[in-house]
């Protein structure tokens, strides 16, 4: 994985009342800036800023996505009876869009479904291969308040149950299993899944199944996922399991900052999937890399590899910017987070992980973060007691190994780093560098327990665990 040499410093609220979505220009301003507040807080030195001229471009792996010649076939929703008056269901007219032009395929070059401006309901469907899901300007995709319209289907078999309760879990709003070259894109269209009845069955203890996400994709190929917003999710927001070569750029995803679970993007158990220039609020983890539940995920053994989030902003009071876990028994390695602005929020960086969960850690950089107002900067935690059921392995212990974090710039944080291994099990080589959290009282220490690594450069000092190892040549 390439990275990118710039410094950061929290200095955006003023443009956040008009922002919705990142832009790269603005972003580069941003970390000009942080690196010369970044210059009074340390007497480091600090790499110099790239050139930002006519050939500064920023950095993407949206090439993992293989984009398709333009689709043969294209039809609108309207062509199958779909009418977009808010009210009328159209989970039929659907259904048969895609059934027709799964059949009709355009004549080998794929199928594009256009949905005109309107507010379209409709309950759950299916996706198909070789195919473009395409919001136009001003169309609105609502999900239906009918539970009935998100029927149940299996557990997914790294986490043997559905996620919240026993059993079978709701299927999400818009599908697809075993597919390939699948686009859901359009001109900044919006999907609602309208997530409030479901929040209220959670709160008031009504639930009889696990949530549908709003988007999942599960073993599948070849994915773009791009500019288009997403609103209230009913559970996780856009969930690729099981999957590869996955792009999900230029998303704005929305909840409301108290709505449960309602985590933006958690690529589960794929490889090779690319988060881009995304704006995200919600009631959990911005972004969440994961694989698998406790015995589930380490008997399934399909490890989330290959994963890169970079230029993502957002909120979150409950949890944190960037989570790895706290499901990850199948493995989690070679990460790259960089470019990423959190503000408001419980957590900005959160690794989780638990006896019983097995699996590992590995390989994990995390650059060029900056924080306003976080309440807990660096969280490295045990303890969340979650498993699936009695049957999980007390003796199944995670490997935590190789985090990497540089160039962070914390303003207003709340609390010094939290860094809690796993006895038996320590997190070892975790590499700092040149962190600011700027804040947090001289008087409050880190609190560090079963961790080992090396420091440099960060303020203030770090726990006794971080300042140990004598030899850095790793870090």
């Amino acid at each position: 994985m390439t990275t990118m040499q710039s410094d950061h410093n929290p200095l955006f609220n003023a443009a956040k009342s008009s922002f919705s979505r990142p832009s790269w220009a603005f972003t580069l301003l941003l970390f000009a800036a942080a690196a010369t507040l970044t210059l009074h807080v340390t007497t480091r030195a600090i790499s110099p800023l790239p050139d930002i001229g006519a050939a500064a471009a920023p950095e993407t792996c949206s090439a993992l996505f293989r984009a398709p010649p333009p689709r043969r076939l294209v039809k609108s929703i309207a062509d199958f009876g779909g009418v977009g008056d808010g009210a009328t269901s159209n989970t039929a007219a659907f259904r048969r869009a895609v059934e027709f032009l799964e059949k009709s395929g355009g004549g080998g070059g794929g199928a594009q479904l256009n949905v005109p401006r309107g507010r379209w309901v409709t309950g759950s469907f299916n996706l198909t291969s070789d195919f473009t899901l395409f919001l136009e300007d001003g169309a609105v995709i609502l999900g239906s308040q009918d539970p009935e319209e998100w029927p149940i289907i299996e557990a997914l078999p790294s986490y043997g149950r559905g996620r919240e309760r026993e059993g079978g879990r709701h299927i999400s709003l818009i599908h697809g299993n075993s597919l390939t070259n699948v686009v859901i894109t359009g001109n900044n269209g919006t999907i609602d899944g309208q997530g409030k009845m479901w929040w209220d069955l959670w709160w008031n203890r009504t639930l009889k199944n696990t949530r549908g996400h709003l988007v999942e994709l599960v073993n599948s190929h070849n994915i773009l996922i791009s500019n288009l917003t997403f609103r209230n999710s009913p559970f996780w927001t856009i969930h690729p399991v099981y999957c590869s070569n996955v792009v999900i750029k230029d998303m704005t995803i929305l909840a409301p900052l108290n709505a449960p679970n309602t985590d933006g993007i958690d690529p589960d158990s794929s490889t090779n999937v690319c988060i881009e220039d995304c704006y995200i609020e919600s009631g959990d983890d911005l972004v969440a890399v994961k694989s698998g539940w406790d015995q589930y995920g380490i008997a399934t053994a399909k490890p989330s590899v290959n994963i890169t989030v970079r230029r993502v902003s957002g909120t979150t009071p409950t949890c944190s910017g960037i989570g790895i876990g706290s499901e990850m028994s199948g493995g989690i390695s070679n990460v790259l987070v960089e470019d990423l602005y959190i503000r408001d929020s419980a957590a900005g960086v959160r690794i989780k992980t638990d006896k019983g969960r097995g699996g590992y850690i590995t390989n994990i950089t995390i650059q060029n973060v900056v924080m306003e107002r976080v309440k807990v900067p660096l969280r490295f935690s045990r303890g969340a007691d979650d498993h699936p059921d009695e049957k999980w392995d007390p003796n199944a212990l995670p490997l935590v190994r190789g985090i990497r974090i540089s160039n962070v710039v914390s303003k207003d944080s709340r609390k010094p780093p939290l860094l809690v291994g796993i006895e038996g099990a320590p997190f070892q080589d975790i590499c700092m560098r040149n962190v600011s959290l700027l804040g947090i009282s001289p008087s409050q220490r880190w609190s560090c327990e079963f961790v080992s690594g090396f420091s440099d450069g960060v303020t203030p000092m770090p726990c006794l665990e971080l300042q140990r190892n004598g030899s850095s040549s790793w870090c």
